[in-house]
């Protein structure tokens, strides 16, 4: 069992259910997805970008990327609808707290200059998005093999449908917020 998900069901759904008064255990809020996004811009003159930015994402989270397409024509941007863009993967079960306890205590304290998240990336449902600026912040990936450098999206996707209470069960998790 994954570390970050006994200490959810040992230690932060007893305090949970203390702290908010809930009568039962199944409305504490939960993390029910983790979605981490790759939108490859370079994608539409390169498709090499696109395989190395799969490659990339697979080696962090451990599962396959699924190729995202643009849903409308863009002239501007030299954009047809049905184009490869990006990659996306989403995570569940044991995999995502895996990764989420990976996100916490390894990748986020080798970002240069972190002093902690933003409270303002969470929406009116109570998931959380962070952007990372680059790849290489991630063990996993040998910075001799990037090309291209590359950032991503991270959305934790929480079942509370509450913002203030989706950041206490994300900072009990141990997610360092800014104050």
């Amino acid at each position: 069992m994954a570390r970050l998900l006994k200490l959810y069901k040992d230690k932060i759904v007893p305090e949970m259910v203390k702290k908010f008064g809930y009568k039962n255990v199944l409305v504490v809020p939960k993390i029910s997805k983790i979605v981490v996004n790759m939108g490859v811009g370079k994608a539409l003159e390169n498709k090499k970008c696109l395989e190395d930015a799969q490659k990339q994402l697979g080696l962090i989270t451990g599962q396959k990327p699924v190729v995202t397409r643009a849903r409308k024509s863009i002239a501007g941007f030299k954009l047809r609808k049905g184009n490869a863009i990006g990659c996306k993967v989403t995570l569940r079960g044991v995999r995502m707290y895996e990764f989420l306890d990976r996100l916490i205590n390894v990748t986020l304290p080798r970002i240069k200059d972190f002093r902690g998240l933003s409270s303002r990336g969470f929406d009116q449902a109570g998931n959380y998005t962070l952007g990372i600026q680059e790849q290489l912040v991630f063990p996993e990936i040998n910075p001799e093999d990037v090309e291209f450098v590359q950032g991503m999206d991270v959305t934790i996707v929480v079942s509370g449908k509450n913002k203030d209470r989706s950041k206490e069960l994300l900072r009990s998790l141990g997610t360092p917020f800014r104050e």
